[in-house]
């Protein structure tokens, strides 16, 4: 008898959970690190920021997400989790470079800097 496992929808919700939990964290630190930068000098943009955890926590449970929405199709997780996390870090990490780009450019030039109609 051949035996297929249950697919872990479960943990897609607990994946989708943490990312968004963290998000709405990160969004909160960022909000506020971006109003102390604008009123105090700092020389490292991101350094001790305090983003580093909640963007640590939305990169787990987007690679918790895709690996379980993976399991759906492939059945073997570790095949699951050896696509999705290199994918999450690649990601992680251009977006993490993006947007020390974007806040330095709006601390030299403000919010007139960044002009998103221009694209």
């Amino acid at each position: 008898m051949y035996y297929l496992p249950q697919p872990p929808y479960f943990l897609i919700f607990v994946g989708l959970f943490i990312g968004l939990t963290c998000g709405l964290a990160f969004e909160a630190t960022l909000k506020s690190q971006v109003k102390e930068w604008l009123k105090k000098p700092a020389d490292q943009i991101l350094q001790n920021s305090g983003l580093e955890l909640p963007f640590g926590g939305i990169c787990v449970g987007i690679c918790v997400f895709l690996s379980s929405g993976l399991e759906i199709f492939l059945l073997d997780p570790w095949i699951c989790y050896a696509i999705s996390l290199p994918l999450t870090v690649f990601i992680a990490a251009l977006v993490w470079i993006q947007l020390e780009k974007v806040l330095q450019q709006l601390k030299a030039g403000g919010s007139k800097a960044i002009d998103l109609d221009a694209f």
